[in-house]
């Protein structure tokens, strides 16, 4: 089995420099508003594009430009001086749904991506886009069996894109999944006039709704599920049946999640993808991989369709169903290198001696660490108040505008 690239959403700093850290291959993110999670997560700015690039090639991570909205003439002019300000940046590829968008990165010379908006569902669009692409997100309603059709295909045929290369498929492997095929949807544009093809979704599907018949009146309230709202996508288990269908990148859902979740995710599937390389993978690290993976943000977890299931897993709630949530509770103030020791200020509840931290930061990215001691005030104690000033040991450096939380158990209803 050939390892798979492990691509890491990233909506902000902080959730880059988590991904860095936690072993993805590449990372993917949106700059203004031209991108499918605008309005979802802060997003990055121009003149990021610098940073990004620094950073992820210190790593020798690819980095993958997200401008895959629905274009309009107005936005012409904006995507043109995205992708010249992205090769000027040397950004490795643009992800793009919108003929424009590609002919714009392909004028510049740029690699393009092809978006899951698209749709591409069998061989013959494949060998079309391949004029284009060198990398295709196939569309998410398929089943691994037919995911290999395609990968065994353009083997057989050898279908190349512009590089030369061989092109390669990328699927979703974990994450939020829309009701709609592979994410066109109208809804929020017809109820909230805002549009989540131009990445402004209001994600009102996600709400609890009650059914009436128009000619009698009678109304029925949908019990105990949210039949609108899939629960999300989770591959882990079955990871190895992925990587035998023969695709290229494994993408992680999550642009508008927090660091801690993609710092928790990346981890897991990294872990996962190197066990299957040295033949390690096995049920027991799977159910492991499973407990981490639910004490971060989740709406429960089911196989999406790539084993054949006709019909989606719904959520049982509008919420998360993590195991784990964060409490905010202070802020960096100092870091003294030599003793790698950190000073917080504690502006919110308790910290006591043997709890679980996470520091977060935009260049700390997401750290979380277990207390075993701490100074408060300068005296040994167990335990710290607002207004006290702390210094923990730590094995990471922090910086004054990284934020303190506190790990602790979330209570979730069945």
């Amino acid at each position: 089995m050939q390892k798979i690239e492990l691509m890491a959403p990233a909506g902000n700093f902080e959730s880059l420099q988590a991904a860095l850290d936690n072993g993805a291959d590449s990372v993917y993110f949106g700059v203004e508003q031209l991108n499918m999670r605008a309005r979802a997560s802060i997003n990055f700015t121009l003149d990021d594009l610098p940073e990004i690039s620094r950073r992820c090639k210190e790593k020798n991570v690819r980095t993958y430009l997200t401008l895959n909205t629905i274009i309009y003439d107005h936005d012409l002019s904006i995507v043109k001086t995205l992708i010249k300000q992205a090769k000027a940046a040397d950004i490795t590829a643009v992800i793009a749904m919108d003929q424009a968008v590609i002919a714009s990165a392909r004028e510049v010379g740029m690699e393009v991506h092809i978006s899951t908006q698209i749709n591409i569902t069998n061989i013959e669009t494949v060998k079309f886009y391949a004029m284009f692409a060198d990398t295709m997100v196939l569309s998410r309603e398929l089943s691994l069996r037919q995911v290999k059709k395609i990968t065994e295909q353009i083997e057989k045929d050898q279908i190349k894109g512009p590089s030369g290369n061989l092109v390669e498929i990328e699927i979703f492997g974990h994450g939020a999944l829309c009701m709609a095929v592979s994410g066109k949807c109208y809804m929020s544009l017809h109820s909230h006039n805002s549009s989540a093809n131009r990445g402004a979704c209001k994600q009102n599907c996600r709400k609890k709704y009650t059914v009436v018949d128009q000619e009698t009146g009678f109304e029925m309230e949908l019990d105990n599920e949210y039949i609108m709202s899939p629960k999300d996508l989770c591959t882990i288990d079955f990871l190895d049946q992925v990587v035998d269908a023969g695709i290229k990148v494994l993408k992680i859902e999550g642009r508008g999640r927090a660091p801690e979740y993609v710092a928790r995710v990346i981890k897991c599937y990294r872990d996962a993808i190197d066990s299957i390389e040295n033949g390690t993978y096995d049920k027991e690290k799977v159910i492991s991989w499973m407990k981490e993976l639910e004490t971060v943000y989740n709406r429960g977890f089911w196989n999406g369709y790539y084993l054949g299931q006709k019909l989606g897993e719904w959520s049982k709630g509008s919420g998360s169903h993590a195991t784990q949530k964060k409490v905010y509770i202070g802020k960096g103030m100092h870091y003294f290198p030599k003793p790698e020791i950190g000073e917080f200020k504690i502006e919110a509840y308790d910290l006591t001696v043997g709890d679980k931290i996470l520091v977060t930061g935009p260049t700390t990215g997401a750290k979380e660490v277990q207390v075993d001691e701490m100074l408060v005030n300068d005296e040994k104690l167990t335990k710290a108040s607002k207004g006290d000033s702390v210094t923990i040991p730590l094995g990471f450096r922090i910086r004054p505008s990284d934020k303190l939380y506190k790990i602790v158990e979330n209570k979730v209803e069945a």
